[in-house]
């Protein structure tokens, strides 16, 4: 049976260890993730900068990728797979321009999508423009690569002719044939574009030539860096598989693939065909991030979409490529909650509003717990004294103590875990909640009130952030605390300000989230503090 010490001292180390995490948690995503990112990010574009008129090298990798043709023989890839970096392309290497309704889509001289606009007027970068998806010299969706080595040096030398220069999707579905004449086959591309700028695409080669295609680099908005980005796959048994940029050392092979996605924090290159699985090769670039190859055979045909990951619009075209909205650990919390924050909204009409009726029903919900959790505080608060009797007049017999403890806590119905046992179930809601602000591309340019103009950025005023810090810095104030340890107390009294710290880069939407939290635990607070003090006053 443990003392009171020990007691005291597991409910003390429980409680600052859920600060700990939270703290932690938000210190990696946003001083260390976050600034990692952006500075990978910066020298990648020095690299690409300085490789724009570089000649391309098919034989820079001395990497092994085994894979197999259809009869099972075995193809060297190593010089074919990781061959040209792609350089900047100009608007003469631009072979057929396909507008849909919600965006432009351009096709370069090797049938690769060369880039992506966004028309949606919410899809802007940090200079008003509208956002183009892939920067200068990445990997480009739909790019191919032969298994035969020489075939493939050609292929990157011999520009593909369009069946059309300019293609008008906007309000019904259009057809463009791209053609590859090689001195050993010819590679077709048919694809189906779609009002909504998803597609269709059948490619195959003549002679039973085998090669590969890939989905591309991920989207590169460097203006929404917050997040994990890599590469995400939804296999067969409807398992997924994730593989973080940076952390791809070695060549993988994935047999049986419903999709495969590239993907930072709101948008992604996307290929999937949930009739015919897919099997993928994925490669390390120079910095280890994913790059996914498909084997396409002589012949393959799939779906695609290159854009925002919107939960409607991927639901509209299969509801299995929801998963492709990623929210980690919590993702069994994290969709329902997303389901029901679009379903609110659908009626509420205001993202901002939606937060915080969204807020109210999870404090609703979890009040069992959170009452439990502040009752247990105030009984301890209240037994402080008749403890330090207990200990005081036990001090040499640490086993009567400990039995006295226990006494006392059965007696008046208290549990020494009672206080941070809830807090720490009420975790896994919080990351479900912060995963789903982050990644809800919903948000991306949504007003709340007043200053708020887009809850998916930082509050430009520092103003809920602010009040953030202010309503926990009071939610402290009026908590019971049973802390001895002064050390301890100092801690606690800094979290406010560490923590304002922290959000004050937050989205404005999670940020908004947290504050109304605070303001409904201060009223369960201040009702339970109340109920304590009738009680004592009737006692009296």
């Amino acid at each position: 049976m443990n003392n009171m010490n020990q007691n005291n001292g597991m409910q003390k180390r429980m409680l600052i260890m859920t600060l700990v995490v939270f703290v932690f948690f938000i210190a990696y995503e946003f001083l260390v993730l976050k600034p990692q990112q952006e500075a990978k990010a910066a020298l990648a574009k020095q690299e690409q900068v300085q490789k724009q008129n570089a000649a391309p090298d098919v034989n820079a990798s001395n990497t092994q990728m085994v894979s197999t043709d259809v009869n099972g023989n075995p193809i060297d890839m190593s010089k074919s797979v990781d061959a040209l970096s792609p350089k900047a392309i100009a608007s003469s290497q631009i072979v057929s321009v396909i507008k849909t309704a919600k965006n432009i889509i351009e096709i370069d001289t090797l049938g690769r999508i060369a880039q992506v606009t966004l028309l949606e007027e919410k899809y802007k970068d940090e200079n008003a423009n509208q956002i183009k998806l892939f920067e200068a010299n990445q990997l480009r969706p739909l790019e191919v690569r032969f298994a035969d080595v020489n075939l493939n040096t050609e292929a990157f030398k011999v520009s593909a002719v369009a069946s059309s220069s300019n293609i008008n999707a906007t309000t019904s579905a259009q057809e463009l044939i791209l053609t590859q004449t090689l001195s050993g086959t010819v590679l077709t591309k048919k694809f189906t574009i779609y009002p909504d700028g998803h597609y269709d695409l059948s490619v195959n080669t003549t002679n039973d030539k085998q090669f590969f295609i890939t989905n591309g680099f991920r989207p590169n908005v460097l203006a929404d860096m917050y997040a994990v980005h890599g590469f995400i796959a939804k296999l067969n048994d409807n398992t997924l598989k994730t593989i973080e940029d940076g952390d791809l050392d070695k060549n993988e092979n994935i047999v049986g693939a419903k999709f495969i996605s590239n993907f930072d924090r709101y948008y992604a290159t996307v290929i999937y065909n949930f009739e015919k699985s897919l099997s993928v090769s994925l490669m390390p670039d120079s910095e280890s991030n994913p790059q996914s190859f498909i084997h396409g055979g002589n012949s393959i045909t799939f779906s695609g979409i290159v854009g925002p990951k919107n939960h409607r619009d991927l639901e509209a075209l299969n509801p299995e490529l929801i998963d492709v909205i990623d929210y980690g650990w919590f993702t069994f919390i994290a969709k329902p909650m997303f389901v029901l924050l679009q379903f609110i909204q659908g009626y509420v009409g205001n993202w901002g509003w939606t937060i915080v009726i969204l807020t109210v029903l999870i404090k609703l919900v979890l009040y069992p717990l959170s009452y439990k959790g502040m009752v247990s505080m105030q009984k301890l608060k209240d037994l402080a004294p008749k403890m330090k009797e207990i200990q005081a007049k036990y001090k040499d017999d640490k086993q009567k103590q400990s039995m006295h403890m226990m006494e006392l806590y059965k007696k008046h119905g208290a549990n020494p875990m009672g206080g941070c046992l809830p807090l720490i179930l009420q975790i896994p809601v919080f990351f479900a909640i912060y995963r789903v602000l982050l990644n809800a591309i919903e948000l991306k340019g949504a007003e709340w009130i007043f200053w708020i103009q887009d809850l998916a950025e930082m509050d430009p005023y520092f103003v809920l952030p602010i009040l953030m810090g202010a309503t926990m810095f009071l939610q402290q104030k009026i908590t019971p605390n049973t802390m001895q340890d002064e050390m301890q107390k100092k801690i606690f009294q800094f979290l406010p300000v560490i923590f304002t710290f922290f959000f004050l880069w937050f989205p404005a939407g999670l940020t908004l989230y947290w504050f109304i939290n605070n303001l409904f635990t201060i009223g369960q607070q201040y009702y339970i503090n109340s109920v304590f003090e009738r009680k004592r006053a009737e006692k009296n």
